[in-house]
């Protein structure tokens, strides 16, 4: 990757700045429970998150069985899901370790930032003002109706736009294959996080531009601000 300074970032939520498995997990077992169906390992649900609450529960049910049981006993189960985690969301949901203090040392240098995920929006809402109540970020944009979601570079060019940069001077951070499509789609650079849900292995095979291992690697991209 050329070495160049940037202006912006935008960073994904789960597994990016907030590991929220656990309770995404819970959220969906408890509802696939009730429901009579099988339980998954926490672990599991590293491969079925990241496309939305919807995608979530269809990847959690036994093969097929979304379409089999039809539109009105899947959207049942989703709401359920999502009710059960509108409950429990902040039960063990933390920021990563070094988050605070990258966003915070950003913040500092008067980096613009961005949140852009396929989260509800009304909960990435919640959640970054629960988790980060300093508000670091300028432009905050989860998963609304009649906007698509991720990899889709909607949310991402709005973002850069919001925040008065242009994508070749902004990073798109996140820790999955959906998030390195989103970077490369809206032509920014595309930043894996190894901390996350999927690993340096999918990053490198959706194309990322640049791992990295610790939040305050990411520091080097705004090197220009720093004091």
């Amino acid at each position: 990757m050329n070495k160049q300074n940037y202006h912006a970032a935008i960073f994904d939520l789960d597994g990016t700045l907030l590991d929220t498995l656990d309770d995404l997990a819970n959220a969906a077992n408890a509802a696939l429970h009730s429901a009579g169906y099988p339980q998954h390992p926490v672990a599991a649900y590293r491969q079925f998150v990241g496309n939305g609450l919807r995608m979530l529960v269809r990847r959690a049910l036994p093969e097929g069985e979304a379409d089999r049981i039809g539109t009105t006993d899947f959207e049942a189960l989703v709401e359920r899901t999502g009710a059960n985690y509108a409950r429990d969301w902040a039960v063990t949901t933390r920021p990563y370790p070094h988050i605070p203090e990258l966003l915070q040392q950003l913040q500092r240098r008067g980096i613009p930032l961005a949140v852009v995920t396929n989260k509800p929006h009304e909960w990435t809402l919640h959640m970054l003002k629960h988790y980060f109540p300093e508000s670091p970020f300028l432009f905050i944009q989860g998963a609304m109706p009649n906007l698509p979601h991720k990899p889709d570079p909607t949310g991402a060019l709005n973002a850069a736009r919001h925040l008065g940069s242009i994508p070749n001077e902004t990073v798109f951070v996140g820790d999955s294959n959906v998030d390195m499509l989103t970077a490369h789609n809206a032509e920014m650079t595309a930043v894996g996080v190894d901390w996350g849900f999927r690993g340096a292995q999918e990053l490198k095979e959706s194309g990322a531009d640049k791992i990295l291992y610790d939040p305050l690697e990411l520091l080097p991209f705004f090197e220009k601000y720093a004091f």
